[in-house]
């Protein structure tokens, strides 16, 4: 018998053994619940409860020769607004007379609609746009 064969063999017969089990032997009613058997590991492991933790660890005091980094952190906002500035997009208002509609010809009374001026929105490169253009911009 070949290496390929027996291993063929072998998943076969695992794959048989694993559908031979009814939903019940898999799966025990009954059994603790996913807060319990987190509950455990965590008291296993000396660990206490992990919000407990988070909690302390946000309400921590910076040292006296820690430096708040706030102003230099990432997010998704200020990458986007410092390195690729929105290129201006007018708003145009557009009216619409008073007119009929459809070969039925309903009267359709007048209207204001807005749309953008360019279709999509474009971003500029960096350092394409000073900052202040794009500050006045928006």
């Amino acid at each position: 018998m070949t290496m390929r064969h027996q291993t063929l063999t072998l998943i076969v017969l695992i794959s048989l053994a694993a559908c031979a089990g009814n939903k019940d032997t898999i799966l025990p009613i009954g059994g603790p619940s996913m807060k319990s058997i987190y509950t455990e590991h965590f008291n296993d492991i000396g660990m206490r409860d992990p919000t407990s933790v988070r909690k302390e660890l946000k309400a921590r005091p910076l040292n006296a020769d820690a430096i708040d980094l706030a102003g230099y952190t990432r997010d998704a906002f200020n990458e986007l607004d410092s390195h690729f500035p929105r290129l201006p997009n007018p708003t145009l208002v557009m009216y619409v007379f008073p007119h009929l509609a459809g070969v039925e010809r309903v009267p359709v009374p007048g209207y204001a609609t807005t749309f953008p001026m360019y279709r999509q929105v474009e971003y500029a490169l960096p350092g394409e746009v000073p900052a202040t253009a794009t500050q006045a911009a928006d």
